[in-house]
């Protein structure tokens, strides 16, 4: 597929009747800004009235036989997109994260164009025009789903679909969609049940006679026998019993929830320093928490492949414990839906010590990543949690964006999970970053009290240790509870 700046002729062979309606459009929408009346960039006329073809999308298999074996079990997609601000850059990065997102949710992606527009079209996201030739690009392919690179409202995705007839989603179902796939836990699947039914609700739509109310008595409005129902059409029953069930996945995550604050608790109780990895999705987070633990976490070339945090101990080089959270990964619009149900795993992130903070160094624009994730922190309250960067794939980037990465990072260091370059670097880094225990103590502890000495190493940060006839001198760093416990066994001064 070849990048150009419209569509090829035989697509342009519009009926007369709709190419003069569209050609009248286009005027008046141009005599309308030579008039002054639209602010704003002003757009080349051309780039305007074009949907861009973006190469490099299709994924459609050589081999026949693979591909009509492929075709019982995949959906053939076109993604469309609207290029409102940016480069052509920008745009074809967009549509090839959508493209990405498509294939990990299991569709065959096709064909994809952008159209450079101001704002979206109100009624069919990319007008009624461009929405003509895009049923053309439907028909020519074989699609039988038009993608959507934005949240259409209900009323777009009707229009739309009216226009193109085939099925239509938006990137926020096609999130959802993947996230159902991969949610393996309860707490997971539940989460994704929430986010699922918020999206719906606005967006249920009725056909024939479950849209008309039912009378609730004849007389002057014409009604009579048998025209009395309950008062409530299909569509506001199925409405409420969403909202009931709505209802009830808050409460059943609330629950989970406090199984997970338990814990938290207990590693507070301990003083075992937390850290959480955040990231882009398919940053190599889970990677990571393996080569550092060995957690043996699924590890995936796959969108949104871990979406239930698992959280393992490690230590760092001088023999100090703490606990690495592995965290569902980030994307650029993240439906709000999913933060807000997703919140109580994010708050890994919030009550941690420290961020490491995951990005793909092979990606194009890797700052993008770094802005998308930051915004998700925000939401979650955890800006005041200390953050290493971490550009990993060092063995597949771009060393010029490796340069400009730590240019602009200033707490920031490369590294490869798959080779393992820099990982001694960056735990020394996380020796230095995480906080460590206030009260230093020295104390001569008696070796019937071992298990005072076995706590300083488990919780606190041992300097040094020597075995005499009396017992042990230990010197060390403690939190102060612990200190307290010590304070019988310290000589006086």
């Amino acid at each position: 597929m070849t990048s150009s700046s419209s569509l090829p002729q035989d697509r342009q062979r519009l009926p007369e009747s709709l190419r003069a309606d569209a050609l009248m459009e286009e005027d008046v929408a141009w005599s309308h800004e030579i008039d002054g009346e639209r602010d704003g960039d002003q757009y080349d006329r051309s780039a305007r009235a074009a949907l861009r073809r973006v190469a490099g999308l299709s994924t459609e298999l050589e081999d026949v036989t693979e591909v009509e074996y492929r075709q019982l079990r995949l959906e053939r997609v076109v993604l469309v997109g609207v290029w409102t601000s940016g480069t052509v850059q920008d745009a074809e990065n967009s549509l090839a994260e959508l493209a990405a997102l498509a294939e990990t949710a299991g569709a065959l992606v096709l064909d994809g164009v952008v159209q450079r527009r101001d704002k979206p079209d109100p009624a069919t996201y990319i007008g009624s025009g461009k929405a003509l030739e895009l049923r053309d690009i439907v028909l020519d392919s074989g699609a039988d789903t038009v993608v959507c690179d934005g949240e259409l409202s209900p009323g777009q995705l009707i229009h739309l679909e009216d226009v193109v007839k085939v099925k239509v989603v938006d990137r926020t179902a096609l999130i959802l969609d993947i996230f159902a796939q991969h949610a393996k836990s309860r707490e997971g699947k539940a989460q994704v049940a929430l986010a699922q039914m918020q999206y719906m609700l606005p967006r249920l739509r009725g056909w024939g006679q479950s849209l008309s109310r039912q009378m609730g008595g004849g007389g002057a409005s014409g009604g009579g026998m048998a025209t009395r129902g309950p008062g409530e059409t299909k569509i506001e029953t199925d409405r409420r019993r969403i909202r009931e069930k709505m209802a009830k996945m808050r409460r059943e995550i609330a629950e989970m929830k406090t199984g997970r604050d338990i814990k938290r608790q207990e590693r507070r109780r301990n003083k075992v320093p937390s850290v959480a990895i955040a990231g882009y999705t398919n940053a190599g987070k889970s990677s990571l928490l393996n080569r550092l633990t060995g957690a043996g976490v699924l590890v995936e070339n796959a969108l949104f492949a871990t979406l239930d945090p698992t959280v393992r101990r490690a230590e760092t080089p001088s023999g100090r414990l703490y606990t690495l959270a592995d965290t569902v990964g980030f994307v650029r619009h993240l439906p709000h839906h999913l933060v807000e149900a997703f919140r109580s795993t994010m708050e890994e992130v919030g009550d941690s010590d420290l961020i490491l903070h995951v990005v793909d160094g092979s990606h194009p624009v890797p700052e993008e990543q770094l802005a998308a994730v930051r915004e998700v922190i925000r939401d979650v309250g955890a800006t005041d949690v200390p953050e290493i960067v971490v550009v990993n794939k060092a063995d597949a980037a771009d060393p010029l964006v490796l340069q400009r990465l730590l240019r602009q990072e200033k707490h920031a260091l490369v590294v490869s999970a798959r080779t393992g370059q820099g990982l001694t670097e960056l735990l020394e880094l996380l020796d230095e970053e995480l906080p460590r225990p206030e009260v230093e103590i020295e104390a001569l502890v008696p070796y019937t009290q071992g298990a005072l000495v076995s706590r300083a190493h488990a919780e606190g940060e041992v300097l040094s240790e020597e075995h005499t006839a009396e017992g042990t001198v230990l010197k060390a760093r403690v939190h102060q509870e612990l200190a307290a416990e010590f304070r019988p066994f310290v000589p006086a001064a």
